[in-house]
């Protein structure tokens, strides 16, 4: 995420001003000005909870919750809040929804008031980069490209892109040289054992880094015999581990993985290709238990 850091003594008011302002962006403040934000803020809750007509696109929705908030709608910049409180598409940062509750709060928001009043860390004096006048269209344009590539590459590896895309939010925030301190690389976040496992050579390149996520994802697709949560769980910490606790590990940041990739993704089961592998010896004793 890239950030802004201000003082914090004026973070309110700088953000509230902000948030009203228009995009700094070559043609993009004309744009801007001709938006209506409460529409865009309707749009985005079509898109969050679908409605007759609209696909269900998380990300999308956030984009728009975020053209929104920069223009001053409240339910925007409350809505953002929660999904930067939650992590849903964006790293998690409470501090962040602080902020971003106050800004609601400012102009009456009732359930920012809320909120705000049941925080428990101080607001950040920072800027999340999606309402940085230069560096939103760059930061959208770039989570677009690897949505491009997610959708050419998936169907290749029989996986849905919008799981990929889930999972790429959480793992690296569309970063694609982000570096965790386990030593996980890229896109997908490639541990270098799995790298070499799938026969990625550039970690950093965005399409190497996916076609070796993809294929770990279609491996234990097959393992888990399309399980997703159970895949997720392995994805994070291992097959071995999944297997040695029967069903997803009792770690905080794995239980916390699966939950917000699956806040975005809702299928409890996906396709897979049992030629790729045989199962996991664990899931016939779940299958025989119904489980």
């Amino acid at each position: 995420m890239h950030r802004l850091l201000l003082p914090a003594a004026v973070v309110f008011p700088a953000l509230i001003l902000l948030a009203a302002a228009p995009l700094a962006h070559g043609g993009a403040r004309t744009r801007a000005a001709a938006e209506d934000p409460a529409a865009l803020t309707r749009l985005a809750q079509r898109h969050d909870q679908p409605a007759q007509g609209v696909e269900q696109d998380f990300f999308k929705a956030n984009e728009l919750y975020c053209r929104a908030a920069r223009l001053g709608d409240a339910e925007a910049q409350f809505r953002l809040g929660w999904i930067y409180a939650s992590g849903r598409g964006v790293p998690r940062d409470e501090r962040i929804a602080v902020v971003l509750f106050a800004m609601a709060a400012e102009q009456g928001h009732e359930y920012a008031r809320r909120r705000l009043k049941d925080a428990r860390v101080q607001p950040s004096t920072e800027l999340p980069s999606c309402l940085l006048p230069h560096r939103v269209v760059r930061d959208f344009k770039g989570r677009r490209e690897v949505e491009a590539l997610v959708k050419q590459l998936a169907p290749q590896y029989a996986i849905d892109p919008q799981l990929v895309m889930a999972l790429i939010a959480v793992e690296s925030g569309f970063n694609a040289r982000a570096v965790s301190p386990k030593n996980a690389q890229g896109l997908m976040q490639l541990i270098p054992e799995t790298a070499e496992r799938f026969g990625v050579t550039s970690v950093f390149q965005p399409a190497e880094n996916i076609k070796g996520g993809l294929a770990y994802l279609r491996w234990l697709m097959a393992f888990f015999q399309g399980e997703v949560k159970l895949v997720l769980a392995a994805y994070n910490a291992g097959e071995r581990s999944v297997e040695r606790y029967n069903g997803i590990p009792p770690f905080e940041e794995t239980r916390n993985y699966v939950e917000r990739i699956t806040s975005m993704y809702r299928r409890v089961n996906h396709p897979y290709n049992p030629a790729v592998v045989e199962p996991s010896p664990m899931m016939t004793a779940l299958r025989s238990r119904g489980t």
